[in-house]
This record gives C-alpha cells, sequence and structure tokens, in this order.
C-alpha cells in the first residue's frame, strides 16, 4: 500500500510514518519544507505541501492509496507553544485545511482520507459535545495544561469535522484521547465512536505511537469510512 502522511514530522505524523514502514508499506511524507529533511529510510520519500493549497494537493495524489493528515500550524513537536498560539489565532485554519483537502479528492475520489483531528468533539453525554460547553471545555483544558483560549482552536477541529461530514468523499476522522503524549507502542488499546474511551481510573489517555498503530490500522482496514472513531485505554 502506498500511504500519504501529511505533518509528517509532528508527533503523531512521525510514528505513522515509522509505523507504516514497518508494516512494509511505501510511504510518502510531506513536510512544509522537505528540503530541510535529512531521511535515508527505505520506502520513504519526502516532498513539499501546503495543506491549503487543494491544487497543490491534487498534484500529489496519484499513486496513494490512502492520505493521512496530521497538519497542525507550526510543528508541534518541536515547538508545542508555538503551534498553541497559532492555533489559537486562527482557529478556522483546520476547517479551512479540510475543505482544502475534499477539493483535492475532488480529481482523485477513489483516495481514501483520514484526517487527525481533536478530541473536543466528542460527546461526554449522550448529546453533549464537550466544545460546546464553555465551562467543561475551560475544566478540560485546565486539567491538561492548555489555556483557555485554545477552546477556539477545540472548536476549530470540530468545525473541521462538520466539514468532512458534509462530504461523500471516502474520508475518516479520527479523535484521539483528550491525554495524548509520546510513550509506548503496546497496539493494546480500546476503539469508540462518538464518546470518549475511559480506562479503569477514569482518563481518556493515548500515546503517540498507539495513536500510530491505529492510523495504519485504519490504512489497511478500512472500518470507519465516512465517519469518526476514537482510541484509548
Amino acid at each position: 500500500m502506498h500511504i500519504g502522511v501529511i505533518g509528517a514530522t509532528g508527533g503523531i505524523g512521525s510514528r505513522v510514518v515509522t509505523e507504516a514502514l514497518d508494516r512494509g508499506h511505501h510511504v510518502t511524507a510531506f513536510s512544509r519544507d522537505a528540503t530541510r529533511i535529512d531521511e535515508d529510510r527505505k520506502g520513504v520519500v519526502w516532498k513539499s505541501l501546503d495543506v491549503l493549497d487543494a491544487a497543490g494537493i491534487a498534484a500529489v495524489l496519484p499513486g496513494l492509496d490512502v492520505l493521512i493528515s496530521g497538519f497542525q500550524p507550526g510543528n508541534a513537536a518541536k515547538d508545542f507553544s508555538d503551534t498553541v498560539a497559532r492555533s489559537i489565532a486562527d482557529p478556522a485554519v483546520y476547517a479551512t485545511a479540510a475543505r482544502a483537502l475534499l477539493k483535492a479528492l475532488e480529481t482523485h475520489p477513489r483516495t481514501r482520507l483520514i484526517v487527525i483531528g481533536g478530541a473536543g468533539s466528542l460527546e461526554i453525554r449522550p448529546g453533549v459535545v464537550l466544545a460546546d460547553s464553555d465551562e467543561l471545555l475551560h475544566e478540560a483544558l485546565d486539567s491538561i495544561g492548555l489555556p483557555r483560549e485554545y477552546a477556539a482552536a477545540v472548536r476549530g477541529h470540530r468545525d473541521a469535522l462538520n466539514v468532512l461530514r458534509t462530504s461523500n468523499r471516502l474520508w475518516t476522522y479520527l479523535s484521539p484521547a483528550g491525554e495524548i503524549a509520546p510513550g509506548e507502542r503496546t497496539g493494546r488499546f480500546r476503539i469508540g465512536g462518538d464518546q470518549p474511551v475511559l480506562d479503569a481510573e477514569g482518563r481518556n489517555r493515548i500515546s503517540f505511537e498507539d495513536a500510530a498503530v491505529a492510523l495504519v490500522d485504519e490504512a489497511e482496514l478500512p472500518r470507519f469510512v465516512q465517519r469518526r472513531f476514537t482510541i484509548g485505554y
């Protein structure tokens, strides 16, 4: 299988590249400036790409079976605070990126798209979405050490999901767990739909490495076409 990865230098994206290569897939890894990448692993080709440029995305789609987008403003793996600031300043960028991706797929409708989004669009109670409640959202942001202003970015991710939901393209949206960070690749996690997956302590958490496992699993064996799914321990 030939998998494209947007945001391939990011926390999740870089793990997706490694996971896909380890499983024997060919990878085209996309970065804003691929000339700065020093990569010698067999099976991966780096290319520059602007995720907001629909024509540019369409040009790289030929030959790809699946395109996984881990787009974030800036590079969160290198400067997380900068990505947070950029996301707060322009929360609409996530929906803009979703529109560009869908526009590109008009010329390649058989290519599958998997978008890595946010957890704020999950239902914390039946019919109650975290992003829709200021009080609950601020409480959640406080618990993970993010500024309350980041609520705008959380809603930006939700808006991107809603953009995808209007499309008949072969899209999938992953809402990772609310607590996500570098960790261990266990391959042992649970999968959910529109509600967060909680562990025995009531925490909604996953490692970057296991998020990558779930994404490549979905690339290999699609279970959530035109649907959102989530993961957690």
